[in-house]
């Protein structure tokens, strides 16, 4: 209607106007009474008529709607009635939707809480569960880590905590069984000395009695060197069997293994001499660092060496070798005595068919690998067992062990088995 009087309508147009318009539309003059049929009283419509803006108010039964309309200078006032009736039509639908919607969404928000911290709260339990069965002693518990980001971090840092509490436990375990196995090489020799004494049979009735009491000494001490053996044999099985898995450290230190040699030598010459063994060491003459701390290449020798005097009979001669490589130094130990039926067994850790604890070989192969090298078993051309640990040359680049061979021989050697790297000599 406002924009039929401001085009200019005439009186048809107009009241084509308020025909289409519909009920409720009036058209006022300011200072006029109001037409009839309008709702607004007169001194609604003249403040309406000088309002930059069309104005609403409420009157009786709904609002109306007062638009200012001006044509030249002629002022108009439309009035637009609104009944209550159409005001509040579908309020209370409306309402019903808003609050429906309301507790739908509250409803859902609730669920997707507790989901999630369902899936904290269950998180967070299996961490404390985990973690007082590694406090009762299970280090084989592991847990999956999930729920939230801080949590599937917590996880995975106990997992590995859990890791590192069983790698020092079982490096410990290894260290007690390899200090233990060290022993063996001091007792070997004092068994092998009493055995050197005189009988130690009190039968013979002739004896005198500082003759009996000497050998009831002698019978002291061997029983007595015999429960110490077993005592040692006891603590490594023990430590063994406590440990659940082996991971090796290496190292480090630096030592030169002529050396070593030749110390080691010195002690073990006076036993070769008492059993009557021949013995020569090759390559001694030279220094040659190795990557090994001194003492632990003294076990590692002392290990197989102990091995040579224990399991071959007495006046069986032997070699001690060392050369070194394209990087790499070979320490080698033959005899000539009945040799090792089954090297891969003779290898593994804990595994022996001598009645011993099966360390020895094994102390001389982790010494080898902490230096990136190998240890190996083989026919000696002595007729014997050649043992031969592969070290790093300090003093070189290591390279890919190279097919050499045992030192010594001088002949090329194929690697049969890679994995385990055993020097085979190319003979049968």
């Amino acid at each position: 209607m406002a924009g039929a009087l401001t085009s200019g309508a005439g009186d048809k147009g107009v009241a084509a106007a308020l025909a289409m318009a519909g009920p409720g539309t009036v058209v006022h003059t300011p200072g006029i009474a109001p037409s009839p049929g309008g709702r607004a009283g007169a001194a609604l419509i003249d403040r309406a008529a000088v309002a930059p803006e069309p104005t609403v108010e409420s009157v009786d039964g709904g609002m109306v709607r007062l638009v200012p309309v001006t044509v030249g200078e002629k002022h108009s006032v439309v009035e637009a009635f609104i009944p209550a009736s159409e005001l509040t039509k579908d309020t209370a639908r409306d309402w019903w939707l808003l609050l429906g919607l309301a507790v739908v969404l509250v409803g859902g928000a609730v669920f997707v809480v507790d989901r999630l911290a369902r899936g904290a709260v269950s998180s967070a339990r299996n961490l404390v569960e985990a973690a007082l069965a590694v406090g009762d002693g299970d280090l084989g518990v592991r847990i999956t880590p999930s729920g939230p980001r801080e949590l599937a971090e917590a996880g995975y840092a106990f997992n590995r905590m859990a890791d590192r509490l069983v790698t020092s436990r079982t490096d410990e375990r290894e260290l007690v069984a390899d200090l233990s196995h060290r022993l063996r090489t001091p007792l070997t020799a004092l068994r092998l000395d009493a055995e050197a004494l005189d009988p130690d049979d009190t039968q013979i009735i002739d004896l005198t009695a500082d003759e009996v009491d000497r050998r009831r000494g002698i019978r002291r001490i061997r029983q007595a060197i015999g429960t110490l053996e077993d005592e040692v044999n006891h603590l490594i099985n023990t430590t063994r069997q406590a440990v659940a898995a082996q991971v090796a450290a290496p190292e480090d230190g630096l030592c030169d293994a002529s050396e070593v040699v030749r110390e080691r030598m010195m002690f073990w010459s006076a036993l070769a001499g008492d059993q009557d063994r021949q013995y020569r060491v090759v390559g001694a003459n030279l220094r040659i660092p190795v990557p090994v701390a001194r003492a632990e290449l003294a076990a590692a020798l002392d290990a197989v060496l102990g091995n040579v005097f224990r399991y071959t009979p007495q006046g069986t001669a032997f070699e001690v070798g060392l050369s070194r490589r394209d990087g790499w130094v070979a320490l080698r130990v033959d005899d000539a005595g009945p040799g090792i039926a089954d090297p891969e067994q003779a290898l593994r850790r804990g595994q022996s068919n001598q009645g011993s604890t099966g360390l020895g070989l094994d102390i001389a192969r982790r010494v080898a690998q902490n230096t990136g090298g190998s240890v190996s078993l083989d026919r000696a051309a002595m007729g014997g067992a050649s043992v031969v640990m592969l070290l790093a040359d300090a003093d070189a680049t290591p390279k890919i062990p190279s097919r050499f061979g045992l030192v010594g021989r001088g002949r090329p050697a194929r690697e049969k088995d890679p994995v385990r790297r055993r020097w085979q000599r190319g003979r049968e």
